[in-house]
């Protein structure tokens, strides 16, 4: 319950700072994990990517505060943080449909977004099977795109980045180039908030690196799952580690980047294996 209880307190400091810039750093650090890895557990249990949730309560709370009121709209935007009633203006009609300046008037429908609240919940009895294990430091070369606070359009960039290491003949040669454990194809995140965030399409190599990028993976535990199928089967895969495994798994996220393995890299039938980084959760 600690874990759920961590994810409800960074929604109480979200209401409380709504009005403000949301540090999301310390929303980290109030899961006691990275912010990457609380941005993922949060749209994974949340459903809805962290900045639209914030974007929706600040909207709703500025349509009540707008309702029946002489208040300015220049006001109103500035006290949610919006630079110029323009951009409020957009914000303000993509969750409601209608401009500020409408909400004035009687009779005018808007929309409540209520504040989440975590809760742990009896689902399906789908079993799911996983290792752990302590792994010592190992090299990765490869090439890599940034990774974005915005959930969603990572969805977008990285199999970008997979169909053209694909399609320029970078993926064969990084294959070639692969003589370590763990054996495969890797999607490497690095989402230590000391460091840039990015994700790696690498393998583990002791060689030369040549054109790639390359980057060590730290020594650390992990909780591998492993699964087959296409792409949208590995987020699925990672949404059940997120929302069933890790909350009572006595377990928590650890520091080091999350990795996928491909053992056999097509995309259409892929064997896969999913590694979460896990510290045993203090006592």
């Amino acid at each position: 319950m600690e874990w759920i209880e961590r994810l409800n307190s960074t929604i109480v400091y979200i209401e409380e700072h709504l009005t403000e810039e949301i540090d999301y750093e310390q929303l980290g650090r109030i899961a006691c994990c990275s912010t990457f890895h609380f941005q993922r557990m949060f749209t994974y249990m949340a459903g809805i990517p962290l900045s639209e949730y914030i974007r929706k309560r600040k909207m709703s709370l500025a349509a009540v505060d707008l309702q029946g009121s002489d208040a300015k709209i220049i006001d109103i935007a500035g006290k949610y943080g919006y630079s110029s009633p323009t951009a409020f203006n957009r914000a303000f009609q993509s969750i409601h449909g209608i401009a500020p300046s409408a909400v004035k008037n009687e009779g005018v429908s808007v929309k409540s977004f209520p504040p989440i609240t975590f809760k742990i919940t009896v689902k399906g009895v789908e079993e799911m099977q996983y290792r752990i294990e302590t792994k010592e430091a190992f090299r990765i070369v490869g090439a890599s795109v940034p990774l974005y606070e915005d959930i969603e359009k990572n969805f977008t960039i990285i199999p970008s980045k997979w169909q053209e290491i694909s399609v320029n003949g970078a993926l064969q040669k990084l294959i070639g180039m692969m003589d370590m454990q763990p054996m495969g194809v890797l999607g490497v995140s690095t989402c230590n908030d000391t460091e840039p965030w990015k994700y790696y399409i690498a393998v583990a190599a002791s060689g030369d690196k040549g054109e790639f990028e390359e980057y060590v993976v730290p020594a650390a535990t992990w909780a591998i799952f492993a699964g087959e199928g296409t792409n949208q089967s590995i987020q699925e895969l990672e949404r059940r580690i997120v929302t069933e495994w890790l909350p009572t798994s006595g377990y928590e996220y650890g520091n080091a980047p999350d990795i996928e393995v491909y053992l056999n890299p097509d995309p259409q039938n892929a064997q896969y294996e999913v590694w979460i980084p896990v510290v045993k959760k203090q006592v």
